[in-house]
């Protein structure tokens, strides 16, 4: 494939995005930015590259699903790529007339590769266009129907139906294509949520109040990572399911808190506001230039109180000493499943062999939280994932070689007090959020010491 890209155009730059993610397995999310940058597309156009970028993604196996009865013969990968990006538009969007998408295709086609290959890409294209998508009623295995229709590899599917049933997998899986909403988090330090909602409309932004967190606002225009209310520290961008972590710590001013994997800060920014800005508040992250974004947004947002730390948290007590802290937050590395959403990547990179060691890292985490909190102390363990063996299973096997700790029910806002018991599952359809998990644990008594 010749890599001739044409400045400014949006169908060029996704395709560049969507191959690189193929070929080479890059990010999505991280080479947006990159790609506008590099390709000079208008802001105008920016929304239509991330849709049809995002939306490819996210419809992947579906798109294959389609296009197969129409592919004779061997076929280039990188071209496969371009029909998907095409097809698409033609099935999902409503807004680009079919034969405009057509030509496109053709002209990178010719572009990337040569004649023949137009000519390929406009026969497949046209052919669709003549005689439709096939159904998925011919398909009769259910987890196979669902895998298809969602694009959510069967393995997934499978593995989610075991544990919430397939009627709730369904639900989840078809969440997951949806468009995220846009929510911010308003620095409370420094703001109410009425004077954050009047300072974005002075820059022509809509935002109105969350349903579910007090200082949670939906933006429902606009880029407001570009307005001066986020570069003046009024506001963070952060999704609702991220703000419960906060709550859940039960954090109050002047106590002593370790987040111990806490960049890029959101969650430890969020915690320095529930304590006004008020205390001893550590963020410990294993990597320098992960550790300079907490000190950039706590800069930004005037939070004093956060003390950043390069280090690794499975080594706490060596770094902190035991029983030094009130409360300590494990947001844990962990497999990602609830933001498929967000990073549509991640549904066909992850593998099913990953979960055993995730696991195995986190409990390793909250041993040595374990530790480094004071008796009476509170405990958050937090992931963005949905999957139960790695949730409720660290969290029941964390209980089970911890005698010390308990279970209390994790606090959350108000509005969403009652529908959690226990362990606190949030799936993406509960709320349009992303999916998390938080387990609140309290120190009853000291570490016994060996």
């Amino acid at each position: 494939m010749k890599n001739k890209k044409l400045q400014g155009n949006v169908r060029d730059a996704a395709f560049s995005i969507l191959w690189a993610v193929e070929n080479k397995q890059a990010y999505s999310n991280l080479l947006l930015h990159q790609t506008i940058e590099s390709f000079g597309i208008a802001t105008k156009n920016k929304g239509l590259l991330t849709e049809i970028t995002y939306g490819t993604l996210q419809h992947q196996m579906t798109l294959d699903y389609y296009l197969e009865p129409y592919l004779k013969g061997k076929i280039e990968p990188w071209v496969k790529v371009l029909l998907r990006l095409s097809l698409y538009q033609i099935v999902y969007l409503d807004r680009i007339p079919p034969h405009a998408v057509v030509h496109e295709a053709v002209e990178i086609a010719k572009r990337r590769g040569h004649g023949g290959v137009a000519s390929v890409v406009n026969g497949v294209l046209r052919s669709v266009q003549r005689n439709g998508v096939r159904s998925f009623n011919t398909i009769s295995d259910p987890y196979e129907k669902i895998s298809i229709e969602t694009s959510h590899p069967e393995w997934m599917i499978r593995r989610w139906a075991e544990q919430f049933g397939l009627e709730k997998t369904r639900e989840m899986a078809l969440e997951n294509n949806k468009t995220p909403s846009q929510t911010v988090r308003v620095n409370t330090v420094r703001a109410t949520v009425e004077e954050a909602i009047e300072m974005l409309e002075s820059e022509e932004l809509k935002a109105v109040p969350s349903k579910l967190i007090p200082e949670c606002l939906i933006v429902t225009n606009g880029q407001p990572a570009r307005t001066m209310t986020f570069e003046k520290g009024f506001i963070t961008i952060q999704d609702e399911s991220s703000m419960l972590p906060a709550y859940a710590l039960q954090a109050e001013p002047d106590m002593a808190v370790l987040d111990m994997c806490a960049a890029p800060g959101g969650k430890t920014t969020h915690i320095a506001e529930k304590m006004n800005n008020r205390g001893t508040l550590y963020a410990l992250d294993l990597h320098q230039h992960k550790v300079k974004l907490i000190d950039e947004n706590a800069k930004r947002l005037g939070h004093t109180i956060i003390e950043t730390i390069v280090g690794d948290g499975k080594q706490s007590v060596e770094q902190f000493g035991e029983e030094k802290f009130d409360r300590v937050l494990v947001d844990a590395p962990c497999s990602g499943l609830g933001v498929i959403k967000r990073k549509p990547d991640i549904k066909y990179t992850k593998k099913e062999q990953d979960f055993a060691r995730l696991q195995e890292i986190q409990i390793e985490l909250l041993d040595q939280a374990a530790r480094v909190l004071k008796e009476d102390g509170i405990l958050v363990y937090s992931t963005c994932t949905i999957d139960a063996i790695e949730n409720r299973g660290t969290a029941e096997r964390f209980l089970k070689e911890h005698p010390e700790m308990e279970t209390i029910q994790a606090v959350l806002p108000k509005a969403m007090n009652s529908k959690h018991i226990g362990f606190v599952q949030v799936f993406p359809q509960d709320y349009e959020s992303d999916g998390f998990f938080i387990a609140a644990f309290k120190k009853t008594q000291k570490t016994a010491t060996v």
